[in-house]
């Protein structure tokens, strides 16, 4: 019993890490604007909040499902925030006092781990077999290199800055399997698997596309 309680244990920490790594991009795209010494609060703050809900939604997975077009609307929704973390709005720091800027990221940090968790979610609770302790275990061990991996990715950010367009191409590569892989659209899909296949490449183009356009209208601006 004890063995196939570490089994499963380690399973889900694997899990959490491999598909955290989405995650560990937001958190550092989100708080790249911030002041230094907010950057940790925010980081630490963003990523224990989005644990606990992620906890949450593990409890009540099964009828999350059942909401018709979940998937789309959520892949539309992360589109988009993927679009505010590319341009930097969600933490234009001129703007907005630095208080409201901290507070910004972590909402931006909560909201897009929750749009991104289902995939987690569907792994998480296969591997626990129902076992909510070993959802909430597995999930607090992993924070610790969750926050170290978006330390490291929030450095390079600073230090070249043209990763920001990477870090959003893989939001938006989420967005776009999140969106293929909403059970409404199947049958759709299934008669026009081009369609299914061109959409990921699509969301990445876009935002991508977004990103440059908005930076050159920006540049002619000033």
């Amino acid at each position: 019993m004890e063995h196939d309680f570490l089994l499963s244990l380690l399973m889900i920490i694997g899990i959490d890490l491999v598909l955290g790594a989405d995650n560990a991009v937001v958190i550092a795209m989100a708080c790249r604007n911030l002041p230094v010494v907010q950057r940790n609060k925010a980081i630490v703050l963003g990523t224990m909040l989005a644990i606990v809900i992620r906890i949450l939604i593990t409890l009540v997975a099964v009828y999350l499902l059942k909401i018709p077009f979940l998937q789309l609307i959520g892949g539309v929704f992360l589109l988009y925030i993927a679009y505010q973390l590319i341009v930097g709005k969600e933490e234009d720091t001129t703007k907005i006092r630095s208080h409201q800027s901290l507070w910004k990221a972590i909402k931006t940090i909560v909201v897009a781990d929750l749009l991104m968790g289902f995939d987690n979610v569907l792994a998480v609770a296969g591997a626990a077999q129902g076992h909510m302790v070993l959802v909430a275990l597995g999930l607090f061990i992993s924070i610790p290199i969750i926050i170290w991996g978006s330390k490291i990715i929030l450095v390079l950010l600073t230090k070249y800055p043209f990763l920001i367009y990477i870090g959003g191409g893989l939001l938006a590569l989420t967005s776009g399997k999140m969106i293929i892989e909403e059970p409404n659209l199947q049958n759709l899909f299934i008669s026009y698997p081009m369609i299914e296949q061109s959409i990921p490449y699509l969301t990445v183009s876009f935002i991508l596309l977004a990103g440059l356009i908005y930076q050159q209208i920006s540049l002619r601006k000033e």
